[in-house]
């Protein structure tokens, strides 16, 4: 008979499990990568023979933080330039100071193209953040990098990941540097060319991979992988996403294999994008995938992209529209795609994710959805709206009428809430926003996310930011749609898990789940809310095997 692993018990000066049976504990007893027990020394003694594990003493220990909308290619994305308007850590702790402007962009583009080897590489950059440049100074246009190199490819991705700018060699390269060209996301200039702004996936995507950015070989990128992973201790993130993976089969093989390695500290779950094939073959994909789903790495879903960027001009807005006059963003998908693949999805069991930033987006998603379910019922499916910024009461209402769960992107309103306020839809819709409480009060099962890359991991600051409604000038958006830091920390927990159904194993601390643990060396539910950003990780418990943050 084989004797069972001794159990281990960590103990903490605080254990905050999320469990709404036992919210408290100061001890969690682990067997075989899952809980046993939790409660004090004397509740997990019954376990028979056990291991102190006294590291925790001084820390405070809750469930492993589950970020329900990130890419893993902010491990990628680090192999380029960082461009972004924010100073920002990289994976291995390395804080990267932000550029402010054109000049400061060119500076840097310079300093790393001096760093490269033949004219014919490929300068990349990322984070791309123009909207805060000085009036004039924007958009980023081919003349604007020309001015670094009018030979070699240049191409830099947006923050929002929804825009590429790059250079006269790049649009040549990829047979875009003509009069002829009409479409809506290639602006043309006053010479007939087009400009260098590149927008949605359709006009981005062919001139990517002239630019260092092919999707397909990053996501087969292992060391890439791996630093998405670091992200993800520094984060206190044990449960990710990885949220627009194309899936090649080369990109497959390779996360299989490395989350496979003892010491790879996460749980991945990747979604199928609905990019270059039929709703068919997207929903057959993520069936196909699904069996070779493993403890560490979970596929079998898919998302849709309903419009692009808000801050980008791409997102589709009810009336009035742009305060600026913009004209109405781009539609991603066409409406007879979308009911098809919501209704293979509903028949197949398929868990779909759906992009959606404007508030008309979100009503095409709701009509078409309600439609479908008429013909195709769907019980429990938890399609989630991911960003749905401009949702109002009205349209969680339906969310909820419609079995949908929401996950809502408040760093938004930090990162881009003044220029929502004065650029994009004014004041008064900048202040609904992300409309946490109003998801709440609807009944909607709520989530929140950073959206790594395009803002950093952090599900800590993620809460902050759904508490306090603050811009990155100190203002409060929306005073009405903060929730709790109780609330918040549900989101980023249990709402999170709930989104991606795995309520049932990870999201709280409680008996058979799995020993998936942040650890904290300050208590969030008794540090001040305006300080809960302020909160450090110390590292994560994965399986009961331990990660403190790297360095």
């Amino acid at each position: 008979m084989k004797t069972p692993n001794p159990t281990r018990v960590f103990r903490a000066r605080a254990i905050h499990t999320q469990n709404p049976s036992q919210p408290f504990a100061t001890h969690v007893a682990v067997r075989d990568g899952r809980i046993v027990g939790v409660g004090d020394a004397g509740s997990v003694a019954s376990w028979g023979e056990t291991v102190l594990d006294d590291r925790f003493d001084d820390a405070v220990l809750m469930p492993g933080f589950v970020e329900g909308h990130s890419h893993s290619s902010e491990g990628a994305f680090w192999q380029s330039v960082y461009c972004g308007y924010f100073d920002r850590s990289d994976p291995d702790g390395r804080v990267w100071p932000g550029v402010r402007d054109s000049a400061g962009l060119l500076a840097r583009l310079r300093e790393a193209q001096a760093a490269l080897g033949g004219p014919d590489i490929p300068l990349s950059g990322w984070s791309l953040d123009p909207i805060y440049y000085p009036p004039g100074e924007l958009p980023v246009t081919r003349a604007l990098l020309d001015q670094v190199s009018d030979s070699r490819p240049i191409g830099l991705m947006h923050a929002s990941g929804h825009i590429l700018s790059v250079n006269t060699p790049a649009l040549r390269a990829a047979g875009l540097l003509r009069p002829d060209v009409d479409h809506p996301g290639i602006p043309l200039g006053a010479d007939g060319l087009p400009t260098g702004e590149l927008k949605g996936p359709e006009t981005m995507t062919p001139v990517g991979r002239f630019v260092g950015f092919d999707r397909e070989r990053q996501a087969a990128d292992a060391d890439a992988f791996r630093a998405f992973g670091r992200v993800c201790v520094r984060a206190g993130v044990t449960t990710a996403t990885d949220l627009a993976n194309l899936l090649p089969d080369e990109a497959v093989d390779m996360m299989l294999a490395v989350t496979a390695e003892k010491d790879f500290p996460a749980r991945v779950v990747s979604f199928r994008r609905f990019h270059a094939q039929t709703p068919a073959q997207l929903i057959d994909r993520a069936r196909e995938l699904a069996p070779r789903s493993t403890d560490k790495l979970r596929f079998g879903g898919a998302k849709l992209f309903a419009d692009g960027s808000i801050q980008g001009y791409s997102a589709r807005l009810r009336w009035p529209g742009y305060v600026n006059g913009a004209p109405n963003g781009l539609w991603y998908v066409n409406p007879d795609h979308l009911r098809e693949a919501l209704g293979l999805a509903l028949r197949h069991g398929v868990p779909l994710q759906i992009h959606t930033n404007g508030d008309e987006a979100v009503d095409l998603v709701l009509d078409t959805l309600q439609g479908v379910l008429r013909e195709q019922p769907g019980a429990d499916h938890r399609f989630t709206l991911q960003h749905a910024q401009l949702a109002d009461a009205a349209q969680f209402r339906r969310m909820k009428a419609l079995g949908l769960c929401v996950n809502l992107f408040p760093n938004h309103l930090y990162y881009w809430g003044e220029q929502h306020a004065t650029l994009t839809v004014g004041p008064d819709r900048a202040a609904r926003m992300n409309a946490c409480a109003s998801a709440l009060a609807a009944g909607v099962p709520l989530a929140i996310h950073s959206d790594a890359p395009v803002t950093p991991m952090a599900p800590l600051f993620t809460a902050w930011c759904a508490v306090n409604r603050l811009d990155a000038q100190g203002r409060v958006l929306g005073e009405g749609e903060r929730i709790s830091v109780a609330q918040a920390l549900h989101a980023i927990t249990m709402g999170a898990a709930y989104t991606l159904h795995m309520d049932g194993e990870v999201g709280s601390i409680e008996c058979g789940k799995r020993a998936d643990f942040t650890v904290l060396l300050d208590d969030p539910t008794t540090i001040a809310a305006q300080r809960l950003r302020e909160v450090r990780v110390w590292g994560t418990v994965l399986g009961g095997e331990v990660f403190p943050v790297p360095g």
